[in-house]
């Protein structure tokens, strides 16, 4: 008879085949010896509460129910177990971050020079324009920045794949102003929370709505791709995002979208009269 197979067997092979493993310790911390077949959602739900007490339901679904269910999912895959259905819990909706735009970037890129900032602006534009996120770009070294074929690889922090970006011109610019050198961070910064203490106190002084730095980044960079005229498959694949729910759901933000399909259908009916 096989042996049963382990809640902290199919986590490791959960993120091993590409599942994010930012929440998945603490998950092991409480299932990892127990049989995968066996985990119930009641159990799941249970944990949510026990890890998580002074947590509101939204970030108990984020961070222990939506996880714990891919990994449970994935073990079905597998063979592991039966399927098995776990509800979220009732949460509220949450109000969704407006990305910045280019004049609020512009606007703080020149707070950023005025100041001396220049770091600072280079690590902002780097996540704004390649979907880095701040932990990312805080260890972005010199060795993994290519200035001649303008890109740069991301020793990625929630997955074990290392991810490849385009850098565009303005970026090169100033990241080569930068003088990166192998072994040594780019942006300078150890923490991204510094990062967002800073971005915060350049807001204040530039007098501009604080953005935190991934909506500066990812929430940015998913809009302006879309309203670029990037479709979905390749703006997800250029960000490194997996599943188009949470990337059309969570990061995209229409920006005059009733004027954009007008300007649209006018530019159609035009072509018809020609």
């Amino acid at each position: 008879m096989t042996a049963p197979f382990t809640f902290a067997q199919a986590a490791a092979s959960y993120v091993e085949h590409g599942g994010e493993a930012r929440f998945i310790s603490r998950l092991i911390a409480i299932f990892g010896a127990s049989d995968v077949a066996t985990v119930t959602p009641m159990a799941v739900h249970r944990a949510a509460f026990d890890l998580y007490p002074e947590a509101s339901n939204a970030t108990r679904n984020r961070q222990v129910i939506t996880p714990a269910r891919a990994v449970l999912y994935h073990a079905h895959d597998l063979g592991w177990r039966t399927p098995v259905r776990i509800r979220l819990l009732r949460a509220p909706p949450t109000r969704r971050a407006l990305p910045a735009n280019r004049r609020w970037m512009e606007r703080f890129l020149e707070r950023c020079d005025a100041d001396g900032l220049f770091h600072l602006a280079g690590c902002v534009l780097f996540m704004n324009m390649t979907a880095a996120r701040v932990s990312e770009a805080v260890a972005l070294e010199g060795q993994s920045v290519d200035l001649v074929r303008r890109t740069a690889v991301l020793v990625r922090t929630k997955t074990d794949v290392d991810s490849l970006r385009w850098l565009p011109d303005p970026l090169i610019e100033r990241i080569r102003a930068l003088d990166p050198r192998p072994g040594e961070r780019v942006f300078r910064y150890t923490s991204r929370y510094s990062v967002n203490e800073r971005i915060k106190a350049v807001c204040a002084r530039a007098g501009l709505p604080y953005k935190s730095s991934h909506v500066v980044g990812r929430h940015a960079f998913a809009t302006n791709a879309l309203n670029a005229g990037v479709n979905v498959r390749v703006a997800m694949e250029a960000g490194g995002w997996r599943s188009p729910a949470l990337f059309l759901g969570t990061y995209v933000h229409t920006v005059d979208a009733g004027r954009m399909v007008m300007d649209r259908l006018n530019a159609i009916a035009f072509s018809d009269q020609l």
